[in-house]
């Protein structure tokens, strides 16, 4: 695991937190927000996914 992976998780992961917490109060701001939040921490950490691959190729290699 490297760190785009885990930075990735984590961003997704308060982007849904974020999101939630502006639908509950009505904060649309908030909600959207949170979801821009969630789609940079996916694209992280496919980014993440992406070396890790790289990485196992050039290691068999």
């Amino acid at each position: 695991m490297n760190k785009d992976q885990v930075k990735g998780a984590v961003k997704d992961a308060a982007g849904k937190v974020q999101s939630k917490v502006g639908e509950m109060t009505g904060n649309t701001e908030q909600q959207v927000k949170g979801t821009v939040r969630q789609a940079e921490g996916k694209t992280q950490k496919k980014v993440g996914d992406a070396k890790e691959v790289v990485k196992d190729k050039i290691d068999k290699a």
